[in-house]
């Protein structure tokens, strides 16, 4: 069987240490050398880029987040050791893990390391796909006449200049298909290197439970759960056109998944159709101050992905799954399109003022879709609010300082709730 060394990238066959370096960090795999669809995600991204710039917090349990009232980001591996998670409130991680460090995000640097990742990937192929700041598909078909070497040497190259350039740790999944691609680089975080092959597939999927389907939430696992569907060999026992019958477009693609078949190609350019972001609480809370907490952060995280693409949108969504798992969707077309925090906010606000009379609600998000360039986006004001443009101007200049000085250098206060 052949095997690959990812710290010397030799090649042998299957061994417990590498018989060149004597590491015992190997990757084996029948069609190690065959496989070319790939998923590399970063270890921990916002929390591993803290620790590199400031190395006294190496053995500290890092999280990334706002402050007491406010939500987790993203932790360090030390922080999630004790239970801490993305979107947990702050007060629960505290709990958890009291000795934390918590930092609040610079997005402005993490987008820098991204092009910095990003540029390393384009070396090896230009087929990537993002799908956020720290992960991304890659299509190494018919790229080893170029490297004179296989897509697994390749990515293994890759996650070591990675580590000896940026200081940073990937973990890459290959495999023959973007779905199980993406499960498989999530097997060994951190630093970790998995295989699925084609041969192997079927019994690979038979016990695993259908949760690691990307996409399958805690409303989608419900509904599977009654239909009494826990694992791949449950979906595996029902007909194609009673899954199309009782879930829809999704119990097409479930039948397919269930066998590890995915047609979906990776796609470099692939339209971004629009970019939200939501949380869900520990508790269900009908506190206008954390809510209004939420929907600022929430909008920041919109605002700041679509100005690192260069994007606007024209409607503004919000989100709002009430204690009963009901969900309320709402949608406000602007005049303009726009990028600007200030705007998604006020605008997310004003719908949730409508509905807020049937909190308590358990998951809130907000959305910008409708998407343009930026360039489309009109900042020089709106005749029905005349401080628009000047709020839009202080926001850009608070992200010049924040690019300069830290995220931390201007803080909202509603942003601290």
């Amino acid at each position: 069987m052949p095997a690959l060394c990812r710290d010397c990238l030799s090649t042998c066959d299957a061994a417990r240490r590498c018989p060149s370096c004597g590491s015992p960090r190997m990757v084996a795999n029948a069609e190690l050398f065959d496989l070319s669809i790939a998923h590399m995600d970063c270890d921990a991204f916002y929390a591993s880029v803290e620790k590199r710039d400031d190395p006294s917090l190496a053995d500290k349990p890092v999280i990334i987040g706002g402050g007491k009232r406010g939500v987790v980001s993203t932790a360090c591996y030390i922080a999630r050791i004790r239970g801490v998670r993305s979107a947990m409130p702050m007060f629960q991680a505290l709990k958890l893990c009291p000795e934390a460090v918590i930092i609040k995000p610079r997005m402005d640097v993490y987008v820098e390391v991204s092009r910095q990742i990003r540029a390393m990937m384009e070396d090896l192929t230009p087929a990537i796909q993002p799908l956020s700041l720290d992960e991304a598909f890659m299509d190494l078909g018919g790229t080893a006449r170029l490297h004179g070497a296989p897509p697994a040497v390749m990515l293994a190259r890759l996650t070591k200049r990675m580590k000896s350039e940026l200081g940073l740790t990937g973990s890459i999944g290959l495999s023959h298909n973007k779905f199980l691609a993406k499960v498989a680089s999530d097997l060994e975080k951190p630093r970790g290197f998995s295989v699925i092959g084609k041969a192997e597939t079927g019994a690979f999927l038979h016990d695993k439970p259908v949760r690691l389907i990307w996409g399958i939430g805690p409303s989608a696992q419900e509904s599977l759960d009654r239909a009494g569907i826990r694992t791949f060999s449950d979906l595996l026992r029902w007909d194609r056109l009673a899954l199309s019958g009782r879930f829809g477009s999704m119990g097409d693609r479930l039948w397919h998944l269930a066998r590890g078949e995915d047609k979906r190609r990776v796609s470099a350019h692939e339209p971004v159709k629009s970019i939200s972001n939501e949380t869900t609480f520990h508790e269900d809370t009908g506190d206008p101050d954390i809510l209004d907490g939420h929907i600022w952060r929430l909008a920041e995280k919109v605002s700041d992905r679509a100005k690192a693409r260069g994007l606007a949108g024209r409607v503004v969504t919000l989100k709002l799954k009430r204690a009963n798992h009901t969900t309320l969707t709402r949608r406000v077309t602007l005049r303009e399109p726009t990028q600007i925090a200030d705007t998604i906010y006020r605008t997310a606000r004003a719908v949730f003022d409508q509905s807020a009379q049937q909190a308590p609600f358990r998951l809130i998000g907000t959305g910008l879709s409708d998407l343009c360039s930026a360039s489309e986006a009109n900042f020089s004001g709106d005749l029905l609010d005349p401080q628009a443009a000047r709020r839009a101007q202080a926001e850009r200049a608070a992200d010049t300082l924040r690019g300069r000085f830290g995220a931390s250098a201007i803080v909202k206060g509603r942003a601290l709730r």
